[in-house]
């Protein structure tokens, strides 16, 4: 599987700074000097403490930066749109690293990001997906299903997608990355810096919740 290497000269190096000199901007600075009542003094020293968080930010990437790419790809299952949805969350990753508190949960941060930004690109294809098949059916074939087998097959889907939004982050995340090729439980263990048992356990009550939550669905259906 190839990966992406986050960290590129001239490209997320460019990007990053880019993103610092905007922040420097809405932070009230020009690119020549201090606006306002601030001083020169306090210009370098919001310098140097951007150079500070950046230093470690970078850092931090190099480490598990890849893991970006990873878990967007698990998802995605697509190169191309795996490598836009890991710069996304490099650079969102990048505007908010001063919040995340823990530094030590760096690679976790990352990787929930990169899943939240996965998903909704997933979501977003789907629903372009739908929309050019509805149009692009000819008006002289016959759909080769009812109206009523369509409407069923698309409220089973909501319903599905909701019962997965409806699972906690933890549990929803492991299991799409289970039921993705290629990610075996040690894999995902390694993506999320958890333990393999601690994976095992997440995905055994994710599927428990998930079996629950369509069987009452299934009721419902039988009562109509």
């Amino acid at each position: 599987m190839q990966e992406l290497v986050l960290v590129q000269p001239g490209r997320t190096a460019g990007r990053l700074a880019a993103a610092n000199d905007n922040d420097r901007f809405a932070a009230g600075y020009s690119n020549d000097r201090p606006t306002g009542a601030r001083d020169k003094e306090e210009e370098l020293a919001h310098e140097a403490a951007q150079a500070d968080t950046r230093r470690e930010f970078e850092e931090r990437l190099a480490e598990c930066g890849p893991l970006a790419y990873r878990v967007a790809r698990g998802v995605l299952r697509n190169t191309a749109d795996a490598e836009d949805v890991a710069q996304e969350t490099l650079l969102r990753a990048y505007r908010r690293f001063d919040r995340l508190r823990d530094r030590t949960r760096f690679r976790a941060w990352l990787v929930r990001i990169a899943f939240r930004l996965a998903l909704d690109r997933l979501r977003s294809g789907k629903r372009r997906e739908l929309r050019d098949t509805v149009w692009s059916q000819p008006e002289h074939q016959p759909p080769t299903r009812t109206a009523e087998d369509l409407a069923a097959s698309k409220e089973l889907q909501a319903h599905l997608d909701n019962a997965l939004a409806e699972l906690p982050e933890k549990l929803r995340l492991v299991l799409l990355l289970a039921a993705m090729e290629g990610h075996t439980i040690e894999e995902i263990a390694g993506m999320l810096g958890i333990s393999t048992g601690t994976v095992k356990s997440r995905i055994f009550y994710a599927r428990k919740q998930l079996a629950e939550k369509l069987r009452c669905y299934a009721n419902t259906i039988k009562k109509r």
